[in-house]
């Protein structure tokens, strides 16, 4: 009976014994520092390495190219007085001559050109430029006598072109005014033979022309029947162009 009795006691020892190791052991489990878990996929939820920022990246550089030169619009001459054709399509008119002399508009030399059917273009110091020149380029002819080579000039409008061939080249002027000049103004005289048409003394930056003829039929239908020593009358009508285009002659 005592024996037995003994033999309970130590199977009760060695239970709790047992017990308190178990109990140990799992506390010891609880303080050990958790490390993280897989994550829902499965993987480690080891924290990945931040990407390394990625730069702008350095525009590649292109050799810039050689300037481009835009040719102008036109290309004046230089201005030298020259035999020229004019053609004005407006007017029905094509490749009339143009004879260049020394001198001032409706001079006796130029008056003597116009007699002959041709127009005359006068140069040097009181007259103008050669074709497609800075500056003043004067044409006149005959309206009501010879050929009457500007019959038609007075229905010249603004707008329209004139077309003067010469060495080689063809210069397009466009009107751009209506001018009347008095013979017996000097004061006009000097407007239509500037450098600048009605604007004497002021320095030409454009290449212009002045085509001119005699105003007999509105004179002389307003009792004006003054006419100097060469039958002209008073007055001239004269068409203002300014040069606007270059071409190589057809």
């Amino acid at each position: 009976m005592r024996q037995r009795t003994l033999a309970r006691a130590s199977g009760l020892l060695i239970a709790a014994s047992l017990l308190a190791a178990c109990a140990d052991a799992s506390s010891s489990e609880d303080r050990r520092p958790r490390g993280p878990g897989p994550g829902p996929t499965g993987q480690s939820r080891t924290p990945s390495s931040t990407p390394t920022p990625t730069g702008t990246p350095t525009p590649t550089s292109t050799p810039s190219s050689s300037p481009i030169t835009v040719p102008p619009a036109y290309q004046v001459s230089d201005g030298r007085p020259r035999d020229a054709a004019l053609t004005i399509a407006e007017l029905g008119l094509r490749d009339l001559r143009v004879v260049s002399y020394r001198g001032f508009t409706d001079d006796a030399p130029g008056t003597e050109i116009q007699n002959g059917g041709r127009a005359a273009s006068p140069s040097g110091p009181r007259g103008g430029v050669g074709p497609g020149g800075i500056g003043n380029y004067q044409v006149t002819a005959h309206r009501t006598s010879s050929t009457r080579a500007f019959e038609r000039l007075p229905e010249l409008r603004r707008g329209d072109r004139v077309v003067v061939s010469a060495g080689g080249v063809e210069y397009v002027y466009r009107i751009v005014a209506t001018r009347e000049t008095s013979f017996r103004s000097p004061r006009s005289l000097r407007e239509q033979r500037a450098a600048v048409p009605g604007r004497p003394g002021v320095a030409p930056t454009r290449a212009m022309i002045t085509l001119s003829t005699c105003a007999t039929a509105e004179d002389h239908a307003e009792g004006n029947y003054w006419a100097d020593e060469f039958d002209n009358p008073e007055h001239r009508i004269d068409k203002i162009g300014v040069l606007v285009d270059t071409r190589p002659a057809a």
